[in-house]
């Protein structure tokens, strides 16, 4: 008779630590789903930034186009060609806004981009797609890019901390940080 009781109590700890290893694992793919969800997502429309750039008195859509001089100095900041024949700017005085995308890891970083007499003024993650890095959006991450033009070879004038877990889309955004720079002297150089 003992051994029966224990028999059934060994049978009864076994069957409550496979529910309990079925709870524990259910709740880790709950936390995974959660923190994905919260990590990918649209922060800020495209036209909503716009509007907050230019205070509601925004410019029309100025254009680049990208010719081959252009596409050379392109792929030398981005390691890749854009894909498209002009990007559209926003321009009044000598303020400029910009809208660029650049693959972190797997999936396109959406920001905006002003720039002013040659220099970072703001910089906001519209849109992040990927599973991690999205600590790139917030102040203590963006704030350091401003007043940051551009030095010797088309590199930022400054370091820029990196955030743990978050390197491909730290470089993601020192690239789009550089071209935004390098289009907005180019725009200017036309105008010339």
């Amino acid at each position: 008779m003992a051994l029966t009781w224990v028999l059934l109590i060994n049978f009864n700890l076994k069957a409550m630590l496979m529910k309990t290893n079925s709870l524990l694992f259910c709740f880790c793919c709950y936390l995974f789903v959660c923190s994905y969800a919260f990590a990918t997502g649209t922060y800020q429309k495209p036209s909503e930034f716009i509007q907050e750039v230019f205070s509601d008195d925004v410019p029309k859509i100025s254009k680049i186009w990208i010719k081959k001089e252009l596409k050379g100095k392109i792929h030398e900041i981005m390691g890749h060609d854009l894909g498209v024949l002009r990007l559209k700017y926003w321009k009044k005085g000598d303020r400029t806004a910009w809208i660029l995308e650049e693959i972190g890891k797997e999936r396109l970083i959406t920001a905006g981009f002003v720039i002013n007499n040659n220099k970072i003024e703001s910089i906001n993650v519209l849109a992040f797609r990927e599973s991690r890095g999205w600590e790139v959006r917030y102040p203590f991450f963006t704030d350091q890019f401003s007043n940051a033009s551009l030095g010797e070879d088309n590199l930022l004038d400054r370091h820029i901390d990196g955030i743990s877990g978050a390197t491909l889309s730290v470089r993601a955004m020192k690239k789009m940080a550089r071209l935004a720079l390098m289009l907005h002297q180019e725009t200017e150089n036309q105008e010339k």
